[in-house]
């Protein structure tokens, strides 16, 4: 297993072999989700105009600010590396425009090198660092903006004046600041390390070499500066030539040498102490930091792991409260989007108004507004930073999914660089798992509602073919009882007409079903040929005449029509269709129009009428089967025409819909491809012919 670079070569041999595999998986993402991060971030922001570029670095000072107590996103980075890098302009001829700050916290032995290689590794065009304050007793020393711009001449590095109280309040929350009061107890162990260490060689001085003593107060320093840190293993340094110049360096007890060449033996030795002491300090600052993103990439494997189980959101915001409890020593409350976009809690555990003991009121309007924009609101952010809550976006690669509120105990826990990248990191991962739920939802859905109409579809055809003898039978029952001689009565006669009546009704709507169930089931061949429109027309009104008794019918055909290629049964089961369906639902006496109209490469059919017109907002759910135009209605019919239009205008590659006209009433419109149709060779007669 090849071990990431962002873990130390020492950290990745003590991690047992089984877990190998999954931190480094769980690294490798959350170094690609990072990059991912911080390159839109770059395409999407930019800072100010660049100026021409010069031979030499340009640097660039920035104009002082005010000291301030608030820290602001994005401007306060690592106490080592004091830099923070903005995203580049795309091109350097841009106007100047807002730019959102990105912040990095880079570990490194040398700063200069990592700054510059971040920001050639991350396409970035400017360098922002604080200042250096003026060093008099060290004239040879060059401040980090000019170490930046010699080392990268196409870099533009901005200088940030700030004051004392200024740093202070940038620096990391929870690490010493500058001015602090030092850890006196540290200082005192070191020394009593070098005393102790002079009291037990004393006795043993005629018995030991000078030089064993001496590397004795170097192990002293190194010890010191991998327990206590930097400043007490300078201390020790100090100390250890000290006490072995007064206690073991002839003349003793005197910090006068007798010999010359001791003295370039005190200042070796306390050279070597003190690089030894920092080298050590720095390694052991490293080892900690490296701990520090192992336990960091630890932690989100195992929130990762418990997402990728998770089958509800009340699973999900569980996971993310153990995590955040764990790390941050914070409460999570979960919001999730519907399909139209409002905010719900994920439990009901807490609200708006009246929430659970221990746990902060959720700001409706902070939330609305992380949702909105797509950015984090609430505590240590530009936006409300007075709430005592933090509200992070669950940005899916598809949409965004809801929103993540985060109510630490601490309000300092989450307002640091690193961590503010880890939550942001969580939050990816907790939108990744919602929108896997919301997708598994919709296909669980998609596929009950195909196998409920594909059972419909069975069911609707083995009724069907079982009701359409009986109704034949009715038919010619019907059908001889008015034939009977001598001939029945009038009240007879009017019962078998009924019953003749009703019983083709049904047949029709049997008709209906397995015309339906025949489409949806795609074994319906078209026999198309090409054909006038007005054949059609004339054939369908023809059909409908009986249902058509009380309505005139207006039918207004251009001349220009060309031929079309289609099914004249199935078209002419559409007309007739929309023209039952427009005599059904308007008043008697109401006209009843068709046209049509050539297009570019189809031609377009309406039906209209002059009646109430369509229910307003359902004008696409009428088509669906089973769907009547009023729900509860003494008018006859199943729902099945419209949805049979639809279909049989489909499967010749046109489109149907439905419209209010504005003069009122309904417009059902539908197209057929227009092709290229046949050429028709008219002979014309010759003048003897016929004689």
């Amino acid at each position: 297993m090849t071990r990431p670079t962002s873990i130390p070569a020492d950290l990745w041999d003590n991690i047992p072999p089984t877990l190998r595999p999954a931190i480094a998986a769980v690294v490798a993402g959350l170094e690609a989700r990072i990059a991912e991060l911080e390159a839109r971030l770059a395409q999407n922001s930019s800072n100010s105009h660049r100026p021409p570029s010069s031979d030499g670095p340009h640097v660039k000072p920035a104009p002082p600010r005010k000291p301030s107590g608030k820290r602001r996103g994005g401007q306060a980075g690592h106490p080592r590396h004091d830099r923070v890098l903005l995203p580049p302009d795309q091109t350097h001829d841009r106007k100047p425009t807002r730019c959102r700050r990105c912040c990095a916290t880079l570990a490194g032995d040398d700063p200069v090198v990592t700054a510059v290689d971040y920001a050639r590794k991350h396409n970035l065009s400017r360098v922002l660092v604080g200042r250096d304050h003026p060093r008099p007793w060290r004239p040879w020393y060059r401040s980090f903006a000019d170490r930046i711009g010699h080392a990268a001449p196409d870099l533009d590095v901005i200088q940030v004046a700030r004051g004392e109280d200024a740093r202070e309040a940038a620096a990391k929350p929870g690490a010493p600041v500058r001015g602090a009061a030092l850890d006196w107890s540290a200082y005192l162990k070191a020394t009593a390390l070098c005393a102790a260490i002079t009291l037990v060689m004393a006795p043993l001085r005629p018995l030991i070499e000078l030089t064993d003593i001496a590397m004795l107060f170097l192990l002293a320093v190194l010890v010191v500066a991998v327990r206590l840190g930097r400043g007490p293993a300078l201390a020790a340094a100090f100390f250890a030539v000290a006490a072995f110049d007064f206690f073991f360096v002839p003349p003793r007890f005197t910090l006068v040498a007798s010999d010359a060449k001791y003295v370039l033996t005190f200042a070796v030795m306390f050279v070597v102490a003190l690089v030894t002491g920092q080298l050590m300090a720095r390694y052991k600052q490293n080892a900690e930091a490296a701990t520090r993103r192992e336990a960091r990439a630890r932690a989100l494997y195992e929130m990762a792991r418990d997402l990728s189980a998770a089958l509800l959101p009340l699973q999900v915001e569980e996971a993310c409260g153990r995590f955040l409890a764990a790390e941050f020593d914070a409460e999570a409350i979960l919001m999730l989007s519907d399909m139209n976009d409002r905010l719900q809690l994920a439990s009901p555990k807490v609200s708006a108004v009246g929430t659970a003991p221990g746990t902060a009121a959720i700001d409706e309007g902070v939330a609305r507004w992380a949702f909105d924009h797509g950015e984090a609101a609430g505590l240590g952010t530009d936006t409300l930073p007075g709430s005592p809550m933090l509200y992070l976006p669950l940005k899916a690669p598809m949409r965004t999914r809801g929103v993540l509120a985060v109510a630490p105990r601490d309000a300092l826990s989450v307002q640091a660089p690193e961590a503010r990248r880890q939550l942001e990191t969580f939050a990816s991962l907790v939108a990744i798992a919602v929108e896997r739920m919301h997708y598994v939802d919709v296909a669980q859905n998609t596929l009950v509602q195909m196998e409920s109409e594909s059972l419909r579809n069975s069911l609707l055809a083995a009724i069907s073919h079982d009701l359409r003898t009986p109704l034949a039978v009715l038919i010619g029952l019907a059908e001889s009882l008015a034939l009977t001689q001598p001939p029945s009565g009038d009240t007879l006669a009017k019962i078998a007409a009924a019953m003749k009546e009703e019983a083709r009704r049904m047949s029709a709507q049997v008709d209906n079903l397995l015309d339906m169930a025949r489409l949806q089931s795609g074994k319906v061949s078209l026999n198309r040929q090409w054909q006038p429109l007005e054949e059609v027309v004339g054939s369908a009104l023809k059909t409908t005449e009986a249902a058509m008794a009380t309505h005139p019918v207006r039918a207004l055909l251009p001349d220009n029509l060309p031929l079309l290629e289609f099914d004249a049964v199935l078209i002419e089961r559409v007309f007739c269709n929309l023209l039952e369906n427009a005599a059904k639902y308007t008043p008697a006496g109401t006209q009843i129009g068709i046209g049509a109209r050539l297009l570019q490469g189809e031609v377009e059919v309406w039906v209209e009428d002059d009646g109430p017109g369509l229910p307003k907002g359902r004008e696409e759910t009428l088509f669906q089967k089973f769907e009547r135009g009023e729900r509860e209605s003494a008018t006859p019919g199943v729902g099945l025409g419209l949805a049979i239009c639809r279909a049989i205008v489909e499967a010749h590659g046109g489109r149907i819909r439905a419209e209010n006209r504005p003069a009122g009433g309904a417009r059902f419109v539908f197209t057929l491809p227009c092709g290229t149709p046949p050429t028709v060779c008219i002979d014309s007669a010759a003048p003897g012919d016929g004689e």
